[in-house]
């Protein structure tokens, strides 16, 4: 059974840097496409970044600020996240499933995903 535990957020003022952890256990962490989601109250959940096999995915609204990275000694995933704003305020998220879902060009899709984490809150202040 694989299991996703998001660590990393917090409060940090506008310009400000956050760098989200999730530890994956359970299966051969490179087999999977590995995403981070975010999600605010009643909206949906979005893709925010996705990694599989060395090739990294970024939504529009983040490129250039956010890298997503793999540490498979410890069985991470990695967000570092700069330049933050307020619209980057919501519960973080990452999620797994078959390296397919990357590799199909639907990364983002958070419907594609089986595994997830409990979340992590970051919250972007001015």
């Amino acid at each position: 059974q694989v299991q996703l535990v998001e660590s990393g957020g917090g409060q940090v003022q506008t310009g400000g840097s956050l760098r989200l952890s999730c530890r994956f256990s359970g299966y051969t962490f490179t087999s999977y496409c590995l995403g981070w989601f975010r999600q605010t109250p009643g909206r949906e959940r979005e893709g925010v970044a996705g990694l599989s096999a060395g090739v990294a995915y970024y939504a529009d609204s983040v490129k250039g600020r956010f890298t997503v990275s793999r540490d498979n000694v410890e069985n991470l995933l990695i967000l570092q996240m700069n330049n933050l704003s307020s619209e980057d305020t919501a519960m973080y998220y990452c999620a797994a499933d078959s390296y397919r879902v990357c590799h199909s060009g639907s990364w983002s899709l958070p419907t594609n995903y089986v595994y997830w984490g409990q979340g992590t809150q970051v919250t972007v202040s001015s």
